[in-house]
């Protein structure tokens, strides 16, 4: 077994290293800007641009990719695209320069909303032998139209599995929408939560699904819960119950 003072040393290195990267992270955010933050193109509009501008004092390369989306088992899943074409996808920027992304969709959506993620990954310059950079990217939802028109429809409602609870959400409509600001009462005005950093969003046809902790006393297998949350079409303030029993 490894020595305390050892494993106290080990923890030690982990932490900074994510403090480190947090910080790499904060940084890369904050010396590349975009704008915007993320792109609708409706049934008319195949093409958009992305303006990225380096507020660092360095030069800064980047590689800029798409990627189709969608959401599979609580997990966002990439999977490589030529559907939408960007331009450039290298650039290397100077110091308080801007440069302009192109976006062309090829084919329009049909039936449902179609969603794609572009990612800006930061180019590593050559550095010092032995020296380690953080490869770090910003990623940028893409949201395209059918030419009919499209809604979301979230049911929501709770879950079990053993000791563990479950906020679920269905969309089972052809749009996504975001589930944002979630504030979860139980009986009595207790205060339950869902990990704030989970993506707010619910692709059309996909289920979410957001473990819910629990301060003081734990949740009742057949509890109810007051749900209060801001999503992209409108507030949500309602009940939320336990799913049937299969």
């Amino acid at each position: 077994m490894p020595h305390p003072q050892y494993r106290l040393r080990a923890a030690t290195r982990r932490i900074a290293a994510i403090l480190l990267l947090s910080a790499a992270a904060a940084a890369f955010s904050q010396a590349l800007s975009i704008a915007p933050v993320n792109i609708n193109l409706e049934p008319n509009r195949r093409s958009a641009t992305l303006s990225l501008t380096n507020r660092s004092e360095s030069d800064m390369s980047i590689q800029v990719r798409v990627f189709s989306w969608n959401q599979l088992n609580n997990v966002d899943q990439l999977t490589e695209t030529n559907t939408v074409i960007v331009s450039p996808p290298l650039a290397t920027l100077a110091p308080g320069s801007n440069q302009v992304i192109r976006l062309l969709l090829r084919h329009p959506a049909i039936g449902r909303e179609e969603t794609y993620r572009i990612l800006v990954d930061q180019i590593p310059s050559a550095g010092k032998v032995g020296t380690v950079q953080m490869v770090l990217r910003l990623s940028i939802p893409v949201f395209a139209e059918p030419s009919n028109k499209t809604t979301p429809h979230l049911q929501l409602h709770l879950e079990s599995d053993g000791e563990k609870h479950f906020l679920v959400c269905v969309n089972d409509g052809t749009r996504h929408d975001a589930l944002r600001e979630m504030e979860l009462t139980a009986s009595g005005g207790r205060k339950l939560k869902t990990d704030p950093s989970a993506s707010p969003y619910i692709l059309a046809g996909v289920t979410r699904r957001w473990p819910i902790v629990a301060d003081g006393e734990p949740l009742a297998a057949s509890e109810a819960l007051r749900l209060k949350a801001k999503t992209d079409s409108g507030p949500i303030d309602q009940e939320i119950l336990h799913a049937p029993a299969r």
